[in-house]
């Protein structure tokens, strides 16, 4: 067997590294980003490596991947499980591993507290690949921070370049990150970017699409030949602002994008069809009531209030008005053209909020015919 360290050249999907003792761990944020967090939550969520993936020609028939990967509990709800590494060759899914062990960062829902407990590494086993040469790609676990050892092949390993295919740069909430999808190439955007052959860098945070500057920033610093932006839920989710804050916030994020994409096609997408908070501001809490977690809003309706009515029509508002003002290339999407009520009658919400994985297939496929297909305003 030959043993090759885990290098940057072999990830796709990431913006930064950090480079550990043993190995790295991919970074969906730049490091000056980073600095900027203020909470623990997207700091998580940055780290867990939704749409990234190692990528590589070979003719090896087997691969051994060592990771440490971090786990998560909470407190009064069921274990999860691992989480999974997709193997995929010359483009189709063909395995899929776990890795059992590694860290734990136990988080309590109703406090927000946390703690973590170091664990030791481990590996995803894959056998069997087809003795030619291949490209392979190994989709890390969308909500498992992945610290990055080594692989071992039964031939050499070489990367393959970036920039072959048109680049997607999509940011969004945990419904884009990944939320109740039960493996990484099963989220809409990974659905989305294998049909299209999409080059993916996946930007959606769970919980904290909050229309931060560096976000916006990373957004700009970022080569991309099409942008979408999912906003509009975290900011009801969290009370965060009032719409006052919301629509300059909004105008504030697009023109930073902007400075370093002034023409690329940006498609702006509102939340998609999410009863709770329909007309009910946030914030949301945590509901074990039922025997399971589902969320629940506690806001009371008042002037300037948030709600998922409220931030569609702004949103709608403000870029009908850019596009006025000399932005042909900016676009807007109800995200209920891609899951509504009539959905929402066959595929509910689990716990109130997030998307089944029949769901996520579904949007990813409305996604595809409104957005990519001749004449759709991402179409390539």
């Amino acid at each position: 067997m030959i043993t090759t360290p885990a290098t940057e050249a072999l990830l796709h999907g990431h913006l930064d590294v950090e480079h550990t003792g043993r190995g790295l761990i991919p970074h969906r944020l730049p490091a000056r980003a980073r600095r900027q967090i203020p909470d623990e939550q997207l700091a998580m969520a940055q780290s867990q490596p939704s749409g990234v993936r190692l990528t590589f020609r070979t003719r090896a028939t087997t691969l051994a991947l060592h990771t440490v990967p971090t786990k998560r509990a909470y407190p009064g709800v069921p274990d999860l499980p691992d989480g999974v590494y997709d193997l995929l060759v010359d483009g189709r899914q063909t395995a899929e591993a776990t890795v059992p062990g590694g860290n734990l960062r136990t988080i309590d829902l109703a406090t927000g507290r946390t703690t973590f407990t170091e664990g030791p590494p481990g590996t995803a086993h894959f056998t069997g690949l087809p003795a030619r040469d291949k490209t392979v790609e190994i989709w890390l676990p969308h909500t498992e921070t992945t610290e990055l050892i080594a692989l071992d092949s039964d031939a050499p390993l070489t990367p393959v370049a970036a920039g072959t295919r048109n680049r997607w740069l999509h940011h969004g909430s945990s419904i884009s990150h990944g939320s109740n999808a039960t493996h990484p190439t099963g989220t809409w955007p990974a659905l989305v970017a294998l049909a299209a052959g999409l080059d993916l860098t996946n930007l959606g945070f769970g919980g904290s699409a909050l229309l931060d500057l560096f976000t916006a920033r990373a957004i700009r610093d970022t080569p991309a030949d099409l942008i979408s932006l999912k906003l509009g839920i975290n900011v009801v989710n969290a009370d965060a602002m009032r719409l006052r804050a919301f629509t300059p916030a909004v105008h504030g994020f697009l023109d930073t994008i902007r400075d370093g994409h002034p023409t690329t096609p940006l498609l702006v997408v509102s939340p998609i069809l999410c009863p709770v908070q329909e007309h009910t501001p946030g914030p949301l809490a945590p509901d074990f009531t039922a025997g399971t977690l589902r969320f629940r809003a506690t806001g009371e309706p008042g002037p300037g209030r948030l709600t998922l009515t409220v931030v569609r029509d702004e949103l709608a508002r403000i870029v009908e008005a850019r596009v006025a003002d000399g932005d042909p290339n900016l676009h807007y999407l109800d995200g209920r053209a891609l899951y509504g009520e009539p959905d929402h009658e066959i595929h509910p919400h689990p716990d109130a909020v997030h998307p089944t994985p029949e769901a996520h297939r579904l949007i990813a496929t409305r996604f595809t015919g409104l957005a990519l297909t001749p004449g759709g305003p991402l179409a390539p």
